[in-house]
C-alpha cells in the first residue's frame, strides 16, 4: 500500500518525535548515512543538532515510493518549521541512508 510507511520508516519518525536516541539508532544499520540538501552529512552530528539537540519533530503529510518517501513539516527549536521532503534506503528492516531537504 503506496500511503503507508514503511515498518523502519515509521519506528525512524516515531523514535525521532519521542526523542528516543537509543530507539533511533537501533533503526540504523551501523554503516548508516545521510545527506541533508544534498550534501553529505556525518549522520549522528547531524541527527544530535538537528534532531536530539534541538527538539527536532515530523509532521508526515504524505508518503510515497511505497513508504520509503514522504514529505513532513520538521520543525525543531534552531530552524523552526519548514517542508521537507525525506527518502530513505531500508536494508533488511534497518535504514542504511536517508536523504533529506527543503521540499
Amino acid at each position: 500500500m503506496s500511503n503507508s510507511l514503511d515498518p523502519a520508516v515509521s519506528n525512524f519518525v516515531e523514535a525521532l518525535n519521542a526523542g528516543d536516541s537509543a530507539a533511533f539508532y537501533d533503526l540504523l544499520t551501523p554503516d548508516a548515512t545521510m545527506s541533508d540538501d544534498g550534501d553529505e552529512r556525518d549522520l549522528r552530528t547531524w541527527i544530535e543538532s538537528e534532531a536530539f539537540g534541538s527538539n527536532g519533530r515530523m509532521d508526515v503529510r504524505s508518503v510515497a515510493d511505497g513508504g520509503l518517501a514522504l514529505v513532513a513539516d520538521y520543525t525543531n527549536d534552531r530552524w523552526g518549521s519548514m517542508r521537507t521532503a525525506w527518502r530513505f534506503t531500508v536494508a533488511q528492516g534497518r535504514i542504511s541512508r536517508f536523504e533529506t531537504g527543503q521540499a
